[in-house]
């Protein structure tokens, strides 16, 4: 019945759960990806959707969606107007998923979808958005990054609190899940379309009153990133003073600020100081 459905173009209206996976020129290791996270869904018995987002690939990557696509009505493929950026296909996806909780995860799967249970535990427990950290339990890192990628995640980390007030100990994990509400709330006011947009997500979530929980997840580097330290590091950090600016200009004027904000918690139960 639901792929008669999805063949005449007919969505139901709501799921339990969207995962939402951005993918760019991923043709090497998307197959792998999808086997693993619909078979996982399917352990689960979960009313579940899987969303690919192709961010202009030049490759097969589209191809490969197609092909499971076939055979998985759950999975759907969204095509990007070209090359946009992963905060471009984040927001994408999320705007379009029909899930009550909304996650989003990179297509290596550096945290596994076995993990996904631990943020969707902290939204039943009341959070808006669950994040993934890497570094609240280190010890759950299977393969850590190199030494200078670390010395750059502690160096942005340490400007996301200074600059945004972003008191994580880590706002790149690509695992993080929101309510419907908090998605279809803070994603159309997001203007960052590249790496740098986890923070403004985070700011947009912090100003509008959110409750953020951060969620210690097994983690484990995937090499064949497309991150630059120098470039991206510089680019991100403009990025990071043009979230500040956008709201010291006003830019985020569609956010109605709530009139008490909700504690950013990082470990469930203990708020983290506020500046």
């Amino acid at each position: 019945m639901l792929r008669t459905l999805i063949a005449r173009g007919i969505r139901l209206q709501t799921v339990n759960y969207s995962v939402v996976i951005p993918a760019y020129n991923e043709g090497k290791r998307l197959a792998p990806t999808l086997q693993q996270v619909l078979a996982y869904i399917q352990r689960q018995g979960w009313d579940a959707e899987v969303i690919v987002v192709n961010d202009g690939s030049t490759d097969n990557t589209a191809e490969i969606v197609r092909s499971f696509a076939a055979a998985h009505p759950e999975l759907t493929l969204l095509e990007n107007p070209g090359n946009r950026g992963k905060g471009y296909s984040v927001r994408h996806g999320m705007l379009k998923a029909r899930g009550e909780v909304i996650v989003f995860s990179d297509a290596d799967l550096s945290s596994p979808i076995e993990e996904m249970p631990k943020l969707l535990q902290a939204i039943t427990q009341g959070a808006d958005i669950a994040i993934g950290s890497r570094w609240l339990r280190a010890e759950l890192q299977t393969t850590r990054q190199s030494l200078h990628r670390q010395l750059f995640g502690r160096i942005f980390n340490a400007l996301n609190r200074l600059i945004l007030g972003l008191h994580f100990k880590d706002t790149q994990c690509g695992f993080k899940a929101f309510t419907r509400r908090a998605a279809q709330t803070i994603l159309p006011l997001q203007q960052i379309e590249r790496w740098g947009f986890d923070p403004e997500i985070l700011f947009l979530a912090r100003k509008l009153g959110f409750r953020v929980v951060e969620v210690p997840v097994r983690w484990g580097h995937v090499g064949g990133t497309r991150i630059n330290p120098l470039v991206d590091g510089s680019r991100m950090f403009q990025e990071m003073m043009r979230i500040r600016w956008n709201s010291i200009a006003g830019k985020y004027s569609g956010a109605c600020e709530m009139p008490a904000a909700q504690p950013v918690e990082t470990v469930p139960g203990r708020p983290a100081a506020r500046p």
